[in-house]
């Protein structure tokens, strides 16, 4: 890749973000029966007392109109409100007692990736989803989220979407979700329990689930713990984006 190019990709890299972070969560909101709002400057998906409202702003110049709906939707929202900004422009410090903070957009071009070095598989079956769904559960401290609420059966038949669980010693330990939109992968719900970890199960599952996407652009959203792991795999960080979620 060219340095020119190079430049651009990591320019781009926050409105594929906030594409791809739409694609996952329009396809969550589809396969959990939650209503799924799309507006020109974000998307929302409304869900109930455990999932909660999850806004994804899609461009860095909300319209009042916007801002006054996505306000609207979270005095309204029966559960949590959680929302991130991968342009790190729009401020909804005022939807409640929330805290902010902010993590790298990172890019990763195309690229080989190498072998994991533990049994990662895609998921086609209910006891592998359930596994994955514990692993993450677990590793994220998703405690709220009943059997089955978090990964319906219906979130395998999303377009685009593929469910990978890493195996060590016949054992689920690790797990996390890939999607493609528009010709760009993304990552999300990289989790492993606090049982397996520092035992290579995150940079497995990101292996594993790389093999598939080498071909093409993948972006991320990266926490500070997980950074140093994506940055060894080839991500660059290219902007800050701003999440926000009720005070513990």
């Amino acid at each position: 890749m060219s340095i020119e190019t190079s430049i651009t990709g990591l320019a781009e890299a926050p409105l594929r973000q906030a594409r791809n972070s739409a694609a996952f969560w329009a396809a969550t909101g589809r396969s959990r029966g939650h209503e799924v709002i799309r507006r020109r400057g974000f998307l929302a998906v409304a869900g109930d007392e455990r999932a909660g409202l999850r806004v994804l702003i899609q461009e860095p110049d909300l319209t009042a109109e916007e801002l006054a709906e996505i306000t609207e939707l979270a005095a309204r929202a029966t559960g949590p409100v959680e929302a991130e900004d991968p342009f790190s422009v729009t401020d909804l410090n005022h939807l409640g007692d929330m805290r902010s903070w902010q993590m790298p957009v990172m890019l990763r071009p195309p690229a080989p990736v190498a072998e994991p070095a533990m049994e990662v598989v895609r998921v086609h079956d209910e006891a592998d989803l359930r596994a994955a769904e514990r692993a993450v559960i677990e590793g994220f401290e998703l405690a709220r989220f009943r059997q089955g609420e978090m990964f319906p059966m219906a979130i395998l038949e999303q377009p685009g979407v593929a469910v990978f669980v890493a195996r060590l010693d016949g054992e689920v330990a690790g797990a996390c979700v890939t999607v493609v939109e528009e010709g760009f992968g993304s990552h999300y719900w990289v989790g492993t329990p606090e049982a397996f970890r520092s035992r290579g199960v995150g940079r497995a599952v990101m292996l594993g689930s790389l093999a598939p996407l080498a071909e093409l652009p993948i972006t991320l959203t990266a926490s500070r713990l997980g950074r140093p792991l994506y940055e060894s795999l080839g991500f660059t960080a290219a902007a800050p984006s701003t999440w926000w979620a009720p005070r513990a």
